[in-house]
């Protein structure tokens, strides 16, 4: 059994405007204990999935199921099993931080369970603010005690939406080291992220929506393998001609070319130099899973098939 399934959800909102499909047809499983990315660009459908997994939102068609339990006919068991943290920071202002993690408990019917909340302030780094009101708190601790809140009371199933989106380094990495952790003792991990450089080093396999569909479906690194390619990166001040400019993706002075081989690498530094381009700090590597997500986006015009081997 998976501890997270989607067969063939699909999401319609109906507005002033008409019909707009936000989900369209998406299956697949996540097994007990993976750490699984999920990727896509803005207005995928990446929330809306995520809102229908957490009983926020009814799906149009298809079902959902958590550690074998329907999310809309036993609601109850399927929440039990689910920690969320979302992207917006919701939270009481009338309580501490140890208080919101009680009452938290509470909604899961969960009693003396003050040792774990307290590892969870250390583990997140929340100790010192245990006393402390929510609404004296930093953005980036308010955003700990979301992560506190979705696993206080332990369940199977974790899911973090965009869970460092505008948060210090300090945080990621004292996130990412607890949830590694969580993963490792066998919880399963669903994650949102815009950085790639998280998904890649994170997530054993990657599931990417385009406009509702699912378009990819693997293993990271059989995405990386499959896809990946020769890429120049190199700074430069100068325009680049029309063929390297073609293929290449610019980030203020940097540029990163894709090249298939040896003779193709030569052929972009022989152009590049024929226009008198100034290159500086070239560098010659693989591609990485932002340049592989690019691709995918870019190129893919039919949905992936419905599941792939973990």
């Amino acid at each position: 059994m998976p501890a997270v399934a989607f067969h063939n959800v699909s999401k319609t909102y109906t507005g002033a405007r008409g019909a707009f499909q936000a989900l369209d047809g998406v299956s697949f499983q996540i097994e007990r204990g993976e750490f699984f990315g999920l990727l896509g660009p803005n207005g995928a459908g990446k929330t809306t999935l995520i809102s229908i997994l957490a009983g926020l939102a009814r799906a149009s068609g298809g079902s959902v199921s958590v550690m074998g339990h329907d999310v809309v006919t036993d609601y109850a068991a399927a929440r039990q099993a689910l920690g969320v943290v979302p992207q917006e920071l919701v939270f009481d202002p009338f309580f501490s931080v140890r208080e919101t993690l009680r009452i938290q408990s509470g909604y899961f019917g969960v009693k003396h369970n003050d040792a774990w909340i307290d590892e969870l302030l250390a583990s997140l780094g929340l100790a010192e603010k245990a006393g402390a009101n929510m609404r004296q708190l930093s953005g980036g601790m308010k955003r700990r005690v979301l992560v506190a809140q979705a696993l206080v009371h332990k369940p199977p199933v974790i899911v973090l939406d965009e869970p460092t989106a505008g948060v210090d380094v300090e945080l990621r990495q004292t996130l990412w080291q607890f949830i590694a952790r969580l993963n490792s003792e066998g919880h399963t991990v669903l994650l949102t992220t815009h950085y790639l450089e998280e998904a890649e080093a994170l997530c054993s396999r990657i599931g990417m929506l385009k406009q509702g569909r699912l378009v990819a479906l693997d293993r990271t690194s059989a995405l990386l393998a499959g896809r990946a390619s020769t890429m120049l990166r190199f700074k430069t001040d100068g325009e680049l001609p029309p063929e390297v400019a073609a293929v290449a993706r610019v980030t203020g002075r940097i540029v990163q070319a894709k090249a298939r081989d040896a003779q193709e690498v030569e052929s972009l530094l022989a152009t590049l130099r024929a226009h008198a381009v100034k290159v500086e700090d070239l560098e010659i590597g693989r591609a990485d899973l932002e340049d592989v997500f690019l691709e995918i986006m870019q190129s893919v015009e039919q949905p992936a098939a419905a599941g792939s081997a973990p």
